[in-house]
């Protein structure tokens, strides 16, 4: 489908996303005039096991998909770690070198209370590193009570599809009076592998179960919570990725205190995780036809960090001034199954470490404006071991592993961030916007520690081998963004035009170190293989520019119309390619009918063809196309909610250009190297109880 068909579709339906999901029109947050805007895409009668997926029904918002579970948030172009993502307060760091475990994979779609997506600019409260945007989510856990007397509430949701086969049972029970609070919940999904209207997608299984446990106490203001967490991820398929995840066990803990005052907040968070995980080339799908090609990598990664806050607010505004730091270590080591012999130590103890200062005000200036000014200071500071390999027996790996050892590993940057925000309230049904912000990321500890030709490079999943960089400079993003928001009676209609500027983007360029190139050639020779030559983590300079805008038009008492376009091109400056695994022009529509006590709507998801792709990463081209979705609620009782639907209705075949590529041989139906399809035709349905 074009562009120009595109658009004029979307402008016909504008969209956001379904009231038949139990949908209410996107927040508006105000303090005076207009303070700050967050999209929650949670509520939705779908039962997808991964939250990224939700994305979509957010302006700008998209996802990476290596896998059912593995779902990397996009936004405006950037994605990965330089969007911070905050699970109930607390920052996630993926416990391996491929993010198998992307920080959403910790707030399960089935448990989530709210998830939350900053609008444009993100605040410098926000999180740490926000160059690309800030995600919250929520998972429910319970209220306090009014009285003293101990009552309880839950959740329980169950229910199943039938593209891949997938259940999901999840139980959640909260016991609690006014003063004590104690939380208890379970969830256990699993599928099979996915189905296309040619054959199936191998492998796409899943298997998860999380269990958590929390206490909360209030009285006077002061409130404390206490939560553990275990999540355990079995067997799960990450067919644009090397390898699939034979395991990953995580246990998660955080202790936070707030205290409301008459015109203050004191928020105060530590958390921390501990990651163990495991995967293979050769358990899910067909290995390696050479026995000395079979791969095990057993990976592990620390998570400890807090944040201490406050809001101080006077008749003019609110003050926001806190600390917060995060420090992440991991280790990775690859093995081979037929040979004891074979090692590589891929990363050894690679630590990274962000101390960060803030201070935020809102300002009232006047009726009709309002002002939002934020400063923050990072210091983020890293280093890793030695490392080593039988790769390193050959001359060029041996270089290699000499060169990194020999190195001077410690890197220090000292970055500051600073965001400025004005809107102004015409009246009571338009608001215009400005805002601009520098937002800065140093490197990650695949970016700067990767010394070997690998694939462990945070999930990009464009089949090429990297080497890191130690000597990388920190990402400096100057950005501009204005927008105006209208509400006029039935219709609102809320546009965003965005440009970013990248000084020392972090990118993957052409090696010109010899020993890399010759340890690939190599190993092509060795096993019979033909990749390209490896490519070196290196500072660029790029761009980004585009829109995204939601409009809704609600046409009677039960019937409205909603939806949501998103443009992002992203450019390289030094040269003259395209970045790599940009999302295409795409529209999601929605025609809504809602009663009281049932609701159905019908979605159309459109997606432009994409020919703005990286030469660099040598990214294929994709076709445009068109999905139709039906979903419905029945709420029966006060406390029984049914929810159905069919995803894909037409059991169209389609790629979706964030989707990745086939890294699995064997599989009949789709070739090495091919685009993966997306899935076909799926019906589902959950039921929710609720106390």
């Amino acid at each position: 489908m074009s562009g120009q068909k595109l658009l004029l579709f979307s402008v016909v339906l504008f969209t956001h996303f379904s009231s038949a999901d139990h949908y209410e029109p996107e927040e508006i947050l105000v303090m005076g005039a207009i303070d700050k805007r967050q999209v929650d895409v949670a509520d939705t009668v779908v039962i997808t096991a991964d939250s990224a997926s939700l994305l979509y029904k957010a302006p700008g918002a998209n996802v990476n998909r290596n896998g059912a579970l593995s779902g990397i948030p996009q936004y405006r172009g950037m994605y990965g770690d330089r969007i911070s993502v905050d699970v109930n307060g607390a920052k996630m760091s993926s416990g391996g070198p491929n993010w198998m475990d992307p920080p959403l994979s910790y707030a399960p779609a089935a448990q989530l209370e709210s998830l939350q997506v900053y609008r444009g600019i993100a605040p410098v409260s926000a999180g740490q590193e926000t160059i690309g945007g800030a995600i919250s989510a929520t998972t429910w856990s319970g209220n306090f009570s009014s009285d003293d007397a101990v009552s309880s509430s839950g959740m329980i949701r169950t229910g199943g599809q039938s593209v891949d086969g997938g259940t999901l049972f999840n139980a959640a029970v909260a016991v609690a009076n006014k003063h004590h609070r104690i939380k208890m919940s379970g969830l256990t999904e699993t599928a099979d592998n996915a189905e296309f209207s040619s054959g199936n997608i191998v492998p796409t299984k899943y298997d998860r179960q999380r269990y958590d446990l929390g206490y909360g106490f209030t009285q006077g203001g002061h409130t404390l919570q206490l939560d553990l967490g275990r999540s355990e991820t079995g067997d799960t398929g990450t067919p644009a990725l090397p390898m699939d995840i034979q395991y990953i066990d995580t246990d998660l803990y955080s202790a936070r205190y707030d205290f409301q005052g008459d015109d203050w907040l004191f928020d105060a968070k530590l958390y921390g995780s501990e990651i163990d995980h495991g995967m293979s080339n050769y358990a899910l799908r067909q290995p390696p036809p050479m026995a000395s090609m079979w791969r095990r990598n057993l990976a592990s990664g620390d998570n400890l960090g807090f944040s201490v806050s406050s809001d101080f607010s006077d008749k003019n505004g609110v003050w926001t001034l806190g600390v917060d730091g995060h420090k992440e270590s991991h280790n990775s080591d690859i093995h081979n199954p037929n040979s004891a012999q074979f090692f590589v130590v891929n990363f050894n103890n690679a630590q990274r470490q962000i101390a960060g200062l803030f201070g935020e005000r809102k300002q009232q200036l006047g009726k009709h404006w309002l002002a939002e000014l934020g400063l923050r200071y990072n210091r983020v500071e890293m280093n890793a071991n030695d490392v080593d390999g039988t790769p390193a027996m050959m001359p060029p790996g041996a270089a290699l592993r000499d060169d990194f050892n020999n190195a001077d590993r410690e890197k220090n940057d000292n970055n500051i961030d600073w965001v400025a925000k004005l809107y102004y309230s015409a009246d009571r049904s338009t608001s215009y916007y400005i805002g601009a912000a520098r937002k800065t990321r140093s490197a990650s500890y695949q970016e700067r520690y990767l010394w070997l030709p690998l694939e462990a490079t945070g999930g990009l999943a464009d089949g090429r081998t990297y080497t890191g960089n130690i000597d990388l400079d920190p990402e400096v993003s100057y950005e501009l963004e204005m927008g105006v928001d209208i509400v006029q009676g039935k219709f609102t209609f809320s546009p965003r035009v965005f440009y970013r500027d990248v000084d020392d983007y972090i990118q993957g360029t052409e090696s010109t170190n010899m020993s890399a190139i010759m340890f690939v050639a190599m190993m092509n020779a060795m096993n019979g293989t033909n990749k390209a030559a490896p490519l070196e983590f290196n500072n660029v300079d790029a761009r980004f520019y585009g829109f995204d805008l939601d409009w809704a038009y609600r046409l009677n008492h039960r019937w409205s119309i909603d939806g949501v376009i998103n443009y992002v091109r992203g450019e390289r400056d030094d040269i003259n390619d395209n970045l790599y695994r940009i999302a295409p022009l795409n529209a999601v529509t929605s025609l809504n009918y809602q009663s009281t006590s049932w609701g159905a709507s019908l979605e159309s998801i459109l997606y432009d063809s994409q020919d703005q792709v990286s030469e660099t990463n040598s990214e294929q081209k994709t076709d445009g196309y068109s999905l139709w979705n039906a979903r419905g609620y029945w709420q029966f009782t006060e406390k029984f909610t049914l929810g159905f639907g069919v995803d894909n209705l037409a059991d169209k075949k389609y790629r979706d250009h964030l989707g990745g590529y086939n890294r699995v041989r064997g599989n009949k139906d789709i070739a090495p190297g091919e685009r993966l399809p997306g899935y076909g035709r799926n019906l589902f349905a959950r039921l929710d109880y609720r106390w």
